[in-house]
């Protein structure tokens, strides 16, 4: 039987973002971030599930480098089995 791991949840409110090339350069920059294994990306959100190692710095960093600001991020923790 496996064992659980720990995964965090976290969801960025993103301002100025609506368009569809916005949303790429969103998820593009998300995905390069250490420890990432989800980046699901909408209009004006964002949400990452990752192994802890993405910290709130580095996410925001992420979306100011694709050209957009972070209005808001909440996170939560999660114990997943492994599959």
């Amino acid at each position: 039987m496996s064992s659980p791991r720990s995964r965090t949840i976290t969801r960025l409110t993103i301002r100025g973002m609506t368009s569809v090339h916005a949303a790429r350069a969103i998820f593009t920059a998300l995905a390069g971030i250490e420890g990432v294994e989800l980046a699901d990306v909408g209009r004006g959100i964002a949400t990452v599930e990752h192994d802890g190692r993405a910290t709130e710095a580095a996410l925001r960093e992420a979306v100011a480098l694709a050209g957009f600001e972070v209005a808001e991020i909440r996170e939560e923790r999660r114990v997943l089995p492994i599959v």
